[in-house]
């Protein structure tokens, strides 16, 4: 049994050195197959060796050493281009600080005289002219000099009717010489104290039309009335009717103030302070009126610097006409140091501030690849930065989409 078994499988299967040629054809099929992938293979990678240099060798050429980006179709129109322009940044500096009154023109209004508050003719706020009343008093001391000029008056009238009679018996030689010329004299100096009380009385402000009404009605006229020395508004009132006032006992019943031209006083740090010329032009805006700018001149410069804050005075002149700054308004101005320059310059959006604090774009010559390069910035006005060094004037740069391409960057870096 074992042996037909035995004979029946021998005669299906191949002989042995047909199973030995058979198995060294599937080898030789195996290794040439082999060979030929391995070829195949490598030619493909010399293939795609040979275009990455390529274009390798194409970045490297645009900006040695600076990452390149290689951009679809789809990609471009995402990115917006321009070439690199020049423009025109001025020199200046900008500071905060507070509008103030002009304290050059600003004046404390006394009574010449002490006395006792009458009455009131203006109110906090009210714009007033120069020489306009603001209030009145009634002064002792005024008092005083005008009864010293009626009593003046008086005595003149008595004199003068006492000489005309003397030269009338002086001329009928009814009357010494001696007493002739007496009278005369005594109405001579009756004649020198009414002038001197009158002047006496035109000291606390009294016309003389008002002195020559005291003399015709021999009426005193108590009344003393303050003027306004500046035109301007009025900033500060502590009168009230009753008050007693003195002259130079503070607080002043009024002040006016011309706010025709106010102060800006700022703080500028030192290392700004030795550009900070007088005369310099100042352009001034608040808050209160956005893109309007007040036009000045810097008028002081301080003769030093706080030694814990390192910052310095500057006090700015603002021209304002219509009287719309006030007085303690937050504002920031710019002094303008020095001639304007003009100077290689790319749009704000243009430039990528990396987290290493360096500053990039992006510059293309074929709009197909894209290079980072790092620039060195100035100035900034108008949109613009100022290009001091990394760019050259008709350069084409990423002026839209610059960060896009930064992420892109950051993207197959990571």
């Amino acid at each position: 049994m074992m042996m037909r078994n035995w004979r029946s499988l021998r005669r299906r299967l191949p002989s042995i050195p047909a199973r030995a040629a058979l198995g060294c054809g599937a080898i030789a099929a195996l290794t040439l197959t082999a060979g030929l992938n391995l070829r195949a293979s490598a030619d493909s990678d010399a293939h795609g060796t040979s275009g990455s240099a390529s274009e390798t060798s194409k970045a490297a050429a645009a900006a040695p050493g600076d990452p390149t980006l290689e951009l679809s179709g789809s990609q471009l129109q995402l990115l917006s281009i321009d070439r690199v322009t020049e423009q025109s940044f001025p020199v200046e500096r900008r500071t905060v600080g507070s509008i103030d009154f002009n304290q050059d023109m600003n004046t404390d209004v006394y009574p010449p005289y002490q006395g006792r508050i009458a009455q009131l003719f203006v109110r906090l706020g009210d714009n007033v002219r120069r020489g306009q009343a603001l209030f009145t008093i009634e002064s002792p001391d005024l008092i005083q000099a005008e009864s010293t000029l009626i009593a003046a008056a008086g005595v003149l009238d008595l004199t003068g009717k006492a000489l005309e009679r003397a030269r009338q018996l002086h001329e009928l030689q009814g009357i010494a010489d001696k007493d002739y010329e007496q009278t005369v004299s005594d109405q001579q100096t009756a004649e020198g104290a009414l002038k001197a009380a009158r002047d006496a009385v035109a000291v606390f402000g009294k016309s003389p039309g008002q002195i020559d009404h005291v003399l015709q009605t021999r009426t005193i006229d108590p009344y003393l009335t303050a003027l306004s020395p500046v035109t301007g508004r009025i900033t500060a009132r502590n009168a009230a009717p009753g008050v007693f006032v003195q002259p130079g006992n503070a607080p002043a019943p009024f002040s006016v103030a011309d706010i025709s031209r106010l102060w800006m006083n700022a703080s500028v740090s030192e290392s700004d302070m030795p550009l900070i010329q007088r005369g310099q032009a100042v352009h001034v805006t608040v808050m209160a009126y956005p893109g309007r700018t007040f036009d000045g001149h810097v008028s002081t410069v301080g003769a030093s610097v706080d030694s814990q804050l390192h910052r310095g005075l500057v006090r700015a002149e603002i021209e304002d006409p219509e009287h719309q700054l006030l007085p303690g308004m937050l504002a920031s101005f710019l002094i303008v140091t020095d001639s304007p320059v003009t100077s290689a310059a790319v749009p704000l959006d243009s430039v990528v501030r990396e987290g290493d604090g360096s500053m990039t774009v992006w510059v293309t010559t074929d709009r197909h690849h894209f290079t980072q390069r790092t620039i060195h910035l100035g100035l900034q006005h108008g949109g613009y930065d100022q290009v001091i060094d990394g760019l050259e004037r008709d350069e084409q740069v990423v002026v839209k989409g610059a960060l896009y391409l930064d992420n892109m960057l950051n993207a197959g870096e990571t």
